[in-house]
């Protein structure tokens, strides 16, 4: 592999098109005319001396196939030498990429990628001038002809489910969310706007049977009730092109300005050294586990004794549970006594993977886990712990549950493997388990499952899809590989995945390096290790998105914004030892774009990192809590909104605990119910409920669900990893903030 060299931008192409760069220039060369039905989209990555990168997105403008073959020709003595997401071989100038399998289908206006490393003379790369898709020569035309027959090289069953259609990303098809705040002396009704509603969709709310509004709402999607009785019954009702439409489910009361969710804790038990534990509630996730429309809850439970990595002892199991709203347990998945307890070891991630509208579950198993079914992963008897209570030792496995009942439908093994202990960094097990894990649209229109391994110093990331039934491996990141090793060191203790580069494929933002959706480094700062970080549209003033973080190299600058597409440094502070907290969002409308703070630099930071006032009571959570748009704190049991001259309390919990010892983060904090607002889910002090609390706060924003935003949709799923950091959306939502982009979504 060539070292590494950062990544050449190039537009992706015209219908019929194709391109290569050379010399720093961009050549568009046309394909020959042919019969019609694919367009093929080639484009030169990056070069080096002797070798070169190219990423191939092959469009299907005919009738589906179920397996594909491309093919095409060099002239100028290009040999491939390396391939991911397609088998590739050359036989002379001729290139033939055949489907892995996972992507043997492409549905009429569907799409599949893949890409290859390969030799050049360094004089001359010039552009294939023509490609075929099983024989069809792609012409970029769009009149769709008959399917090709599947090639024999790829007999995969054909999908359960339907193609996306070109571009957009498959979302969940949630229901109203309707929500009854207590406000004052009346209700706060508040309902979600989805993503794929236009700006004509207004609302009728019904109390009972009664409308209470007098013409159809076309503003925010809540409406304060005054004056109406504690408990009062509410549907709601779109009103599309004059019709009304069905009723929405009934309004979920929050008589406290909270709802209770009943969970159940396991029982505790006794280590091997003979140390008693008990069950806490610890971080909560959300999906459609039952394809109801209805988001359901995924819970962990942390024994009493759970450990940091770098601690020895025993721990107790670590749960699984399902909820929903109401408090039925669907389902407990115990993950044995060969997963650790701790913030560091079990990243479980809830999506619809498959696009079945149900969401699944996956995390590490290993042997003894027992699913939701009761279903035993490898042996039930084996114990892989040593005498210090780590687990350094047997199989490890990656399983993928049935957000239903709990079931596992695949296991494999998990990839990024343990290898030798003492190639992580340290020989005891410390630097070895520490897990990452994430959600990620990394083909721009499926999700992807994410999970890795290793940050102070080797990084290995894999990325698998999970298609009828099957997880199967897209790609793995290493930071030992050639090239790859500026990666190393630099992960945090959480990550961020978004759409830096604005190809609408997402990113994995890994602390202080970007992996491109292919698998491959997009940059790193050399900046390390830290514990915190955002990734957003941060400063609306200039193009895409940036990431804030914080560092812990004391040699290192102790805090940084950079161009989410290229990790160029926008502006730095000086090195000030290990700075362990960072904020950055707009929490003050005095400045233009988001203020970023941390525990280490003193003040508030503008989007050019100039101190403009005094610094927060906390840093640690955000939620958009009031009517306007302006983030607010979330911190421990509290929310606060910042000022100049101090903090103003709006919201106080009673009876309830934050999560993860001085880190005091809650369960889950997101737009789970209700208006674009954010809800904040606490465990109470005793562990037997969920707490879920929603705004009573009026607003006259109008906003789809934030869940139906793909880069905040994806910061839930993955808000539990490690060290927990709250979402961002991928448009800018603070003050000024102009009308954000309908999402290209479609719902399953």
């Amino acid at each position: 592999m060539h070292p590494f060299i950062p990544r050449r931008r190039t537009a992706l192409l015209a219908a019929a098109s194709v391109a290569t760069l050379l010399a720093g220039a961009l050549t568009t060369v046309t394909a020959a005319a042919a019969a019609a039905g694919c367009r093929v989209d080639y484009r030169i990555t990056n070069q080096w001396g002797g070798g070169f990168g190219a990423d191939v997105t092959v469009t299907n403008l005919g009738d589906p196939v179920n397996g594909w073959t491309l093919t095409w020709s060099y002239a100028a003595g290009q040999q491939v030498t390396q391939f991911w997401n397609a088998t590739v071989s050359q036989s002379g100038a001729q290139v033939t990429a055949r489907d892995t399998g996972y992507n043997a289908a492409i549905g009429a206006g569907g799409t599949a990628t893949f890409g290859f490393n390969a030799s050049w003379n360094d004089t001359s790369n010039p552009a294939p001038t023509s490609f075929a898709l099983n024989g069809a020569t792609c012409t970029g035309a769009t009149t769709p002809t008959s399917a090709p027959p599947p090639t024999s090289a790829s007999p995969t069953p054909t999908p359960t489910t339907t193609t996306p259609p070109t571009g957009a990303k498959q979302m969940e098809k949630l229901d109203r969310g309707l929500v009854s705040v207590r406000s004052g002396s009346g209700n706060l009704v508040s309902w979600r706007l989805l993503g794929t509603e236009t700006s004509g969709v207004t609302f009728n709310l019904y109390r009972g049977g009664t409308r209470v509004n007098s013409t159809p709402i076309t503003g925010a999607t809540s409406w304060l009730d005054s004056g109406a009785a504690v408990g009062s019954a509410y549907t709601v009702r779109a009103v599309v092109n004059g019709a009304e439409q069905a009723a929405s489910a009934p309004a979920l009361q929050f008589p406290n300005g909270y709802l209770d969710v009943p969970i159940q804790a396991p029982p505790g038990g006794t280590t091997p050294t003979g140390e008693a534990y008990t069950y806490s509630a610890n971080d909560a996730s959300v999906g459609d586990l039952d394809g109801d429309g209805r988001y359901e809850f995924v819970l962990k439970w942390d024994p009493s004794n759970s450990k940091d990595n770098s601690q020895s002892g025993y721990t107790g199991n670590v749960y699984l549970d399902a909820y929903t709203l109401t408090g039925a347990r669907l389902w407990r998945v115990d993950l044995g006594r060969n997963i650790r307890a701790g913030a560091h070891y079990t990243q479980f991630q809830v999506y619809d993977y498959d696009g079945d509208g149900d969401a699944e579950v996956a995390a590490k198993t290993a042997d003894g886990t027992r699913s939701g079914t009761g279903q035993v992963i490898g042996s039930s008897s084996a114990d892989h712990r040593n005498s210090s209570g780590y687990v350094l030792a047997g199989p490890e496995y990656l399983t993928m549950f049935d957000g239903r009942t709990g079931a596992a439908l695949s296991t494999v093994d998990y990839d990024p493997p343990r290898g030798t202990v003492s190639s992580w960094g340290d020989s005891y097990g410390n630097r070895v388990d520490r897990f990452l894990a994430a959600t990620a649209y990394l083909d721009g229109q499926r999700p992807s499952l994410v999970m890795a391994r290793g940050y102070y110093t080797r990084a290995v990331i894999a990325a698998w899809d999970f298609r009828d039934g099957t997880l199967r491996k897209r790609w793995t990141f290493d930071s030992n590989t050639s090239g790859n090793g500026a990666a190393a060191g630099q992960g945090n203790h959480n990550l961020s995945v978004a759409d830096v580069d604005g190809d609408g494929r997402q990113e994995i933002v890994y602390g202080a390096a970007a992996i491109d959706d292919n698998g491959r480094l997009l940059w790193s700062t050399g900046n390390g290790h830290g514990d915190a970080m955002h990734v957003g549209d941060l400063d609306p003033g200039r193009a895409g998105l940036e990431v804030f973080k914080v560092d812990e190299d004391g040699s290192k600058p102790s805090s940084w914004m950079a161009d989410a597409r290229t990790g160029q440094l926008l502006w730095q502070t000086a090195p000030n030892g290990d700075n362990g907290r960072g904020v950055s969002d707009d929490v003050w409308a005095g400045s233009p774009g988001a203020e970023s703070w941390s525990s280490a630099v003193d003040g508030l930071l503008n989007t050019r990192g100039q101190n403009v006032g005094r610094k927060p009571s906390s840093a640690n959570f955000l939620a958009w809590w009031d009517g306007d748009p302006v983030r607010e704190l979330l911190d421990g049991t509290r929310i606060d909104k910042y000022g100049t001259g101090g903090d103003t309390r709006l919201l106080t919990g009673s009876g309830i605990a934050s999560n993860n010892g001085t880190k005091s983060t809650p369960a889950l904090s997101g737009d789970i119910l209700g208006d674009w607002r954010e809800e904040v889910v606490w465990r109470t002090a005793d562990s037997t409920a969920l707490r879920i609390y929603s705004t009573p706060t009026t607003t006259s924003l109008r906003l789809p669900t934030l869940m139906h935003d793909p880069q905040y949709r994806v910061a839930v799923a993955w808000q539990n990893t490690a060290y927990n950091q709250p979402p961002h959306p991928g448009f800018h939502l603070g003050d000024g903030m102009s009308s954000p982009p309908a999402p290209n979504i479609y719902l399953r």
